[in-house]
């Protein structure tokens, strides 16, 4: 019932910015928690942000500082801002929405940032 669609991955230089989105539709209403997980290669996918209905955030260590995650109003679209991008950094991104019913994923994008 609910369905993600994300955007915005790419290639950078190192020090560089991207911006992720992730567009929900369906039920919104019922969405409780939005975010993202990565997963580099060889590595375990990893929750990396969220934000909730009431627009408290939290973020993993590795990306404090340099990431932040916000949202338009009734959870239209969820918004990454990833700003001095590592080569640690790289990895394939995917939003996700917890809501009534479970959890949704959205298709997953491709962040590459160069040495």
């Amino acid at each position: 019932q609910v369905q993600l669609v994300e955007s915005g991955g790419g290639l950078v230089q190192a020090g560089g910015s991207l911006r992720l989105s992730c567009a929900a539709s369906g039920s919104i209403i019922s969405i409780s928690n939005m975010g993202w997980y990565r997963q580099a290669p060889g590595k375990q996918r990893e929750l990396i942000v969220s934000i909730t209905s009431g627009g408290s955030t939290d973020y993993v260590d590795s990306v404090k500082g340099r990431f932040t995650i916000s949202r338009d109003s009734a959870w239209g679209t969820v918004y990454l801002q990833m700003n001095s991008l590592k080569p640690e950094d790289t990895a394939v991104y995917y939003c996700y929405a917890y809501y009534g019913l479970g959890i949704a994923w959205g298709q997953g994008t491709q962040v590459s940032v160069s040495s």
